[in-house]
């Protein structure tokens, strides 16, 4: 790629991590709230410690300019950014590496790859930026391939078209979130999407993976900014018309938004874009009881107001992440338009609010102290990890009137679970990210003190009875994280059977030989 290199073990570049008084302030608050030890920092893994098998497989010269077998190519392309593979790599575990890494840089190469592929029989797992945390990228095939293809697509990178009167842009894949909004600066427009991952993830990994992003409220998850795609497929070449909307029978892009690299390879994507704001206002608001706080958050929600962030942050996440104290709730609401001035619609949130218990803080710097922590949140796992810290996240939504038990139980069960996988109490706590008129996504972070070496057992018990628990109150697997390989057992108890059996269908029929992200979304053939 040139440049900066991306760490092969964490989060980001080489070079960057959280600051010597933020990983103080943490492993501070680990040590006063689940006994965490003094422990000697182990340094991350290097290249050259790493053991990787010989490739299995060895690509035909018409491929071999886009392929490598390169070590640190092959260590990058291993993993995603989930707890379990952070533990992993800190354990030297690259058992899964792909044999071979290609970038193709054209929809021409992109089939030359799989129909290559194909003939040998090795799987490809599409790569974007790599940021999954739930399994999806990870090379974890079984023995039936003959060897593992990781299919970066990052050479797939420019802004190939703006229609500026539709407000729309034609966009490869393989750019970058930062990118594309530098390619859409010049325009006046933006697409205003903006997930945890945004720096490190690709438009192809927001479109495979139905992530969510930066509004809260009205344009949560990237469906909403799709207008067509064009699909790379072992079958052949699948582009759906670029339309405003379409009652035309079910729809071709809702097949492929999610499919998360099981039924075909996004290449290029028409996107609905924004005039970038001009106008803006914001507050933050302290609630005592954070279930105070969501009857506030259900009635901004249902007013139809539509603020772009309405993100409310209990109070032991707060306190976790030293946005205050641990006294109080925190909810972030601000109002942005292109267009208007937003301050009434500002100030008819914030008398929602106030009925319902809010008090207005005076300034904003527990939203900004929040923000700046969101940001650096994916940097801790390289602290935590080492340090025997079991800390993860899983999500969901649910409708209102479920909410309050939703909340208890999830709580509950997922407490109770770190009790009986580490002998004592651990941290649970919540936020919401995304905001409905019929229900939140609410946000678990979970925290628990574990062994160094030994994290995966506890971290997997605790997993199941919180996913579990998901499901049994009511909620979904996962409202933005995808499915991946992690949360497969519980996606296939949530979708319907008869919905299950057509989807495995629709991958034979795009996929016939089963290459295509084994294991994802439809189970993995057994022979």
């Amino acid at each position: 790629m040139g440049g900066r290199c991306w760490k092969f073990w964490g989060w980001g570049f080489e070079g960057d991590g959280l600051s010597a008084e933020e990983e103080r302030r943490l492993l501070n608050f680990y040590r006063k709230r689940i006994g965490l030890a003094d422990v000697a920092r182990r340094p991350p893994p290097a290249v050259e410690d790493i053991a990787l098998r010989p490739p299995r497989l060895q690509p035909p010269a018409s491929l071999a300019g886009i392929c490598t077998a390169e070590p640190y190519q092959r260590l990058l392309h291993s993993y995603g950014k989930s707890f379990p593979e952070a533990a992993r790599i800190f354990a030297h575990d690259f058992n899964n590496a792909p044999d071979i890494v290609a970038r193709p840089r054209s929809d021409d190469e992109v089939s030359a790859v799989l129909g290559w592929a194909g003939e040998v029989n090795a799987a490809v797992i599409p790569f974007g930026g790599g940021s999954s945390v739930v399994g999806g990228v990870e090379p974890a095939v079984g023995e039936r391939f003959a060897g593992t293809v990781s299919l970066d697509l990052r050479a797939l990178d420019e802004l190939l078209e703006v229609d500026r009167t539709s407000r729309a842009a034609r966009v490869q894949s393989g750019m970058l979130g930062p990118a594309l909004e530098r390619a859409l600066k010049p325009h006046g427009l933006t697409l205003r999407h903006f997930p945890q991952s945004f720096e490190f993830s690709t438009v192809g990994g927001w479109i495979a993976t139905r992530s969510g992003g930066h509004f809260a409220t009205l344009y949560t998850h990237i469906d909403d900014f799709v207008e067509s795609l064009r699909t790379v497929t072992p079958a052949g070449v699948m582009e759906s018309r670029r339309l405003p909307g379409s009652g035309a029978g079910p729809s071709p892009d809702r097949l492929m938004i999610g499919s998360e690299g099981a039924l075909g390879v996004i290449t290029e994507a028409w996107l609905r874009l924004q005039d970038r704001p001009t106008f803006r206002a914001s507050a933050a608001l302290a609630f005592d009881d954070f279930r105070q706080g969501a009857l506030a958050v259900r009635a901004v929600a249902q007013a139809g107001l539509y603020p772009s962030n309405l993100r409310l942050v209990d109070a032991e996440e707060c306190l976790v992440n030293g946005v205050n104290d641990g006294s109080h709730a925190l909810l972030v609401l601000a109002f942005e338009s292109a267009d208007h001035p937003v301050g009434t619609w500002q100030e008819r949130a914030l008398e929602v609010v106030r009925d319902h218990g809010g008090r207005l803080l005076p300034d904003d710097t527990e939203a900004q102290a929040w923000r700046t922590a969101f940001i650096r949140m994916p940097y801790a796992r390289e602290v935590q990890v080492p340090a025997g810290i079991i800390a993860d996240t899983f999500e969901s939504a649910i409708t209102w009137d479920r909410f309050e038990a939703f909340h208890a139980r999830v709580k509950g069960a997922t407490e109770a679970a770190i009790r009986a996988a580490t002998g004592r109490s651990g941290v649970v706590t919540c936020r919401f990210t995304h905001v409905y008129p019929d229900g939140p996504a609410p946000y678990f972070t979970f925290h628990a003190l574990g062994r160094p070496g030994a994290l995966l057992e506890p971290w997997r018990h605790i997993k199941q009875a919180a996913s579990d628990a998901l499901l049994a109150g009511g909620g979904t697997i996962t409202h933005h994280h995808a499915v991946g390989r992690d949360h497969m057992p519980w996606y296939r108890q949530q979708r319907p059977a008869l919905f299950g059996a057509a989807l495995a269908a629709a991958k034979a029929t795009l996929d016939p030989a089963g290459i295509l992200n084994p294991g994802v979304l439809v189970p993995a053939r057994s022979a």
